[in-house]
């Protein structure tokens, strides 16, 4: 049994509800949710998360929130506490860290995001407290302050936030570092940094399955199209309209979002702006990853054989691009041992990735229930023992 099915079943025993109440509430069937609870079907729609947290009174986390591995077991942990620290600081006004020339700050901000398009996520932790506690504490001083506010959007944003989602971190840390961008944006009062704010903050309200507010944030948040970069960010606030109306079950919209950002992707080519690597690629990746929201695994699985992975900008995308294609595989008949395969390779990419999303412990407790004892099999409990969901 999965962590999640495992958590699923202890709130609906412990809300007195049947399978059959739940199921009716969810609006599946309660052989459906029986599997989902053993383990057998995996739980990695936040749509059926959102419908299943209705159905039992709780919040998504209350599902989805699985164990991490210990602390300091990886890497990467070791940091978390300084981390944590340093954004508690930031939202004080408390200043703790270097006034420092601007010059210094950037080329430090611009490594860490290199970094963390890099999977480097122990080096991203080390460095992360600094350059925190000194790009605000440069600001306190006003010293180069629009310079200084547009590295605090794109660093909390791409660089905080993301860290902290990729190995697996509470989402209200990661909702701090989101707020602060959205507090150094407004100060702006610029385009690209309010549209690098508002993907932050809608990825926020996402993780926390509110998909009217993150909607309202996409659509409020228009950077135009006058610049490749301003051209780039409506691409991507575009994406993350496709997968809150997948989410929500919009198909129409779901669909228009898609077009639009293709559109645009053709124009902005295959760029990287800001890190956020918008192209045609990377529309496939997000294609991908929104066919398996709304539950469309043979879909899925057909737009990652039109994508070359080789073509995309970094590190995390190609490990979301074989960490998707597998999670498709990973439903479709006989297709087992492929889905393992393409596991593994985005896990020899970035672990994390595939260890702590949230997703991914329902996936591959579905597949350790028909895991065979042969070469794949090995493979998949390796796996899975790397997640550690054996002992």
């Amino acid at each position: 049994m999965s962590d999640i099915g495992r958590r699923l079943r202890q709130i609906r025993n412990a809300r007195g509800k049947s399978l059959a109440v739940v199921a009716g509430l969810a609006g599946i069937s309660p052989s459906y949710l029986s599997r989902l609870e053993s383990g057998h079907r995996a739980l990695d729609r936040r749509s059926l998360i959102m419908a299943l947290a209705r159905a039992l009174d709780v919040a998504p986390t209350e599902i989805t929130n699985v164990a991490l591995a210990a602390p300091g077991e990886a890497e990467e942990d070791r940091s978390l506490g300084a981390v944590r620290l340093a954004l508690f600081a930031a939202a004080m006004h408390t200043w703790r860290g270097r006034v420092c020339e601007v010059e210094e700050l950037r080329n430090r901000s611009d490594d860490l995001l290199v970094r963390q398009r890099d999977c480097d996520y122990a080096t991203v932790g080390a460095l992360l407290p600094d350059l925190i506690d000194d790009l605000h504490a440069t600001l306190a001083a006003g010293r180069a302050e629009r310079d200084v506010l547009r590295m605090l959007v794109v660093t909390h944003v791409q660089g905080t936030q993301a860290w902290l989602g990729d190995i697996g971190a509470s989402q209200d840390l990661g909702w701090q570092a989101a707020t602060l961008a959205a507090d150094a944006a407004q100060r702006l009062d610029e385009p690209v940094s309010l549209a690098v704010s508002g993907f932050g903050t809608a990825f926020g309200l996402i993780g926390a399955g509110g998909f009217d507010l993150a909607e309202r944030v996409v659509v409020d948040t228009d950077p135009g199209t006058s610049g490749n970069t301003e051209l780039q960010m409506s691409g991507m606030l575009t994406l993350t309209r496709s997968l809150v109306a997948a989410a929500k079950g919009e198909q129409g919209e779901r669909v228009s979002a898609l077009d639009h950002a293709e559109d645009l992707a053709r124009h902005a080519g295959e760029g990287n702006a800001l890190g956020f690597g918008f192209g045609p690629s990377n529309v496939g990746v997000w294609r991908m990853s929104v066919a398996l929201e709304a539950g469309e695994h043979t879909e899925a699985a057909r737009i990652a054989s039109t994508v070359d992975p080789n073509v995309l900008p970094s590190a995390t995308r190609k490990s979301a691009y074989w960490r998707e294609y597998g999670r498709a595989l990973a439903r479709m008949p006989n297709r087992r041992d492929e889905a393992v395969l393409m596991l593994r390779r985005a896990e020899r990419i970035s672990p994390a990735r595939v260890h702590r999303h949230p997703f991914m412990h329902s996936v591959l407790s579905e597949l350790l229930a028909r895991a065979r004892d042969d070469a794949i099999g090995r493979e998949l409990r390796g796996l899975a023992y790397r997640a550690g969901l054996l002992s």
